[in-house]
């Protein structure tokens, strides 16, 4: 499920039609121990107008990555309760022309921005999960006046102490960010 280059083919998000939607998830949870839980239809709605899938791991069970990967091209990282399953703890892919990277731990929020802008120095997004709390941040670098995006999607399956259970879209147009939101399930 981890694909790296851009599967846009490359035309899209170069003024060659409407820009690159990419859906963010993280945290879902899924799989035989919780049977009574699936991905909410606003997920599945969503998985079906994405033109990318990006998954910031704890996803559980491969399948739900297979289930993703029926309507775009998914990449996703390995999160701290995905045992068994064979993704990159770390991973960047470019899409549209914007380079996005995906983690699952940041770490504690304390020297966060520092540390994502460390790992990642040429991301114009870095997506990562575990806390379940949907934040979005722009990190704009002194030097060269680079900004950089910090998402967290939330989950939208647990939310535990967030408000609601979220997810996120990435818009990307002609290689840059155009729009990031979080959408409440």
């Amino acid at each position: 499920m981890a694909h790296t280059g851009d599967p846009t083919g490359g035309a899209a998000g170069r003024g060659a039609g409407p820009p690159v939607r990419v859906l963010v998830l993280a945290d879902t949870h899924l799989g035989p121990s919780r049977p009574h839980r699936s991905l909410p239809d606003a997920v599945v709605r969503a998985a079906a107008g994405a033109d990318v899938i990006l998954h910031a791991g704890d996803v559980t069970d491969a399948s739900v990555l297979a289930d993703l990967a029926q309507h775009a091209p998914v990449h996703a990282v390995l999160g701290n309760n995905d045992h068994g399953m064979a993704l990159p703890e770390r991973l960047e892919v470019v899409v549209a022309g914007a380079r996005l990277a995906l983690v699952h731990d940041s770490g504690s929020s304390a020297g966060r921005t520092a540390r994502l802008r460390r790992w990642f120095p040429d991301a114009d997004v870095v997506v990562f999960g575990h806390s379940h709390r949907p934040w979005h941040e722009r990190d704009r670098r002194v030097a060269d006046g680079h900004v950089q995006h910090h998402l967290n999607p939330g989950s939208p399956t647990e939310r535990r102490q967030a408000p609601e259970a979220t997810f996120a879209w990435i818009e990307i147009d002609a290689g840059s960010i155009r729009r990031i939101r979080h959408v409440v399930v």
